[in-house]
């Protein structure tokens, strides 16, 4: 048994990380630099993004970003997902990971470096009414599309399967708005209602549309190339993550509801994933230890 849990864990960390200790080089430069960060202890985004349901969030945000077309085109002809899927996902938890936990100035260079990617992404999609459309990555309505659903995945899968968030939705939403507006989002949303409002709107628009390449995406999301022995717990975060996404959404997915107990299935695999990975996270650690020392040195300086 310890054999197979040291193996799951490995598998695990490298998934999540793509370093088996759990601790890539990037993780080094959070205990750099001189200021407590955007965020730092108590806030809303430590509590969410330094909780398990991280990795239901990012599923269901993934899920999401495929049903704006322009989003959709991005992903299908720019990004490597077929043929590096962890590297894709190592590359979109640095950058979650260093703004929420960095100082300052090392969330502005993370923030850049995502910023000067997007700005070979381009191309032309056809919208949800059938006409061509020129795309670039940095265009404000997709911008805002990716910082709404990702924003609405991480606090409603912490809201399921997290604990309590310090200061409420309201304040979550308000402090990722600065993540947002690091990378270039206009009118971010600041409160939960209105989260709620710019998802509402996209929809309501007629803006997203289901088509083959949502199906396509949505089968590779489910059916990912991950360890055998990784699979059923995904299959089973998968299947709450579908369970957190509202009917509407799912509809246009072409995704049910489980009729099974998904959402405490889920809530047992976090429960062990937790007790695999340990309290607290490597990032977490550079960023009190970042802390520690700038509160020693400004002791000395008193």
């Amino acid at each position: 048994m310890g054999r197979f849990t040291d193996s799951w864990r490995s598998h695990l960390l490298v998934t999540l990380s793509g370093n088996s200790e759990g601790r890539p080089k990037w993780v080094g430069q959070i205990a750099t630099g001189d200021d407590a960060g955007y965020f730092g202890p108590g806030s809303a985004a430590w509590a969410v993004h330094g909780g398990m349901a991280t990795m239901v969030a990012g599923i269901r945000a993934l899920l999401m970003q495929t049903l704006h077309p322009g989003a959709m085109a991005g992903v299908h002809d720019w990004s490597r997902y077929h043929a590096d899927p962890l590297g894709r996902l190592s590359g979109t938890i640095q950058w979650l990971i260093t703004v929420t936990f960095a100082d300052t100035v090392v969330a502005q260079r993370e923030s850049g470096r995502v910023a000067h990617f997007h700005d070979r992404v381009s191309g032309t999609y056809l919208d949800a009414r059938g006409e061509e459309r020129p795309y670039a990555a940095g265009d404000p309505e997709l911008l805002s599309w990716v910082h709404v659903v990702f924003t609405d995945a991480f606090l409603q899968s912490h809201l399921l399967w997290g604990d309590t968030i310090p200061g409420g939705a309201d304040r979550y939403v308000n402090e990722w708005a600065t993540a947002g507006e690091l990378i270039g989002v206009q009118n971010a949303p600041h409160s939960a209602d209105e989260l709620a409002a710019q998802l509402k709107g996209f929809r309501s628009s007629g803006t997203l549309k289901s088509d083959a390449r949502v199906a396509e995406a949505v089968r590779f999301i489910r059916y990912p190339p991950l360890s055998r022995g990784m699979l059923p717990f995904y299959r089973i975060m998968f299947a709450g993550a579908v369970a957190s996404i509202p009917r509407e959404y799912r509809d246009m997915l072409g995704l049910k509801r489980s009729r099974l107990p998904v959402v405490l299935g889920t809530r047992l695999v976090l429960g062990v994933v937790g007790t695999l990975l340990g309290p607290s996270s490597t990032s977490e650690d550079a960023a009190r230890a970042r802390l520690a020392r700038i509160n020693g040195a400004d002791e000395l300086t008193a």
